[in-house]
């Protein structure tokens, strides 16, 4: 190691300092981080809407053996053992008024964990996991109807489409749902 004087020291800092400052216009600037707001996407009624990502507990393969659970809704195709837990399945699409979700290998099963509710919703398909910009969220009350609109409050644009946003508690904690007895 060479022995530097105090004066060589200083001058040598000074200089690093220099190539710095020349170098920062270089970096890249520092950009705003953006809030992303991540959900599920699903179709439901030839609509595709999304859940919150965090009302999913999990996305299932619609059960092959399921059991008719008597004196119930019509909405209520019945109980499923899923790794030894009981899974009501919901046709979601029945429940909101519109015409039975038709099994097949495109179907899914949304699983709702809340509170005490722990429910399977049948859907027609799922698409996958979107992340949306919150600077796209919109106000979708109004445009909602029909059953629909106590469980959908908001949606988010996306690349010239609207999702809807379909809340999974707001529909845990309805009376309707809750009461799938006769």
């Amino acid at each position: 190691m060479l022995a530097r004087t105090p004066h060589e020291l200083v001058q040598l800092l000074s200089d690093i300092e220099q190539r710095s400052i020349v170098q920062q216009s270089a970096l890249p600037e520092l950009e705003e981080a953006h809030q992303y707001w991540e959900g599920v996407v699903f179709s439901l009624n030839e609509m595709q809407l999304v859940a919150p990502l965090n009302e999913v507990a999990e996305i299932l393969h619609f059960p092959t053996d399921i059991t008719f659970v008597p004196g119930t809704h019509s909405w209520v195709k019945g109980v499923a053992n899923v790794r030894g837990s009981l899974l009501p399945i919901i046709d979601l699409q029945l429940f909101l008024g519109g015409k039975p979700v038709t099994t097949g290998r495109s179907c899914r099963v949304l699983v709702v964990k809340h509170q005490d509710i722990f429910s399977g919703l049948l859907v027609k398909d799922v698409m996958g996991m979107r992340h949306f910009s919150q600077e796209n969220q919109i106000d979708y009350s109004a445009q909602s109807d029909g059953m629909l609109e106590r469980f959908v409050k908001t949606a988010f644009e996306y690349d010239g489409e609207t999702y809807p946003v379909f809340s999974m508690f707001a529909l845990a904690r309805s009376a309707e749902f809750q009461m799938a007895a006769l």
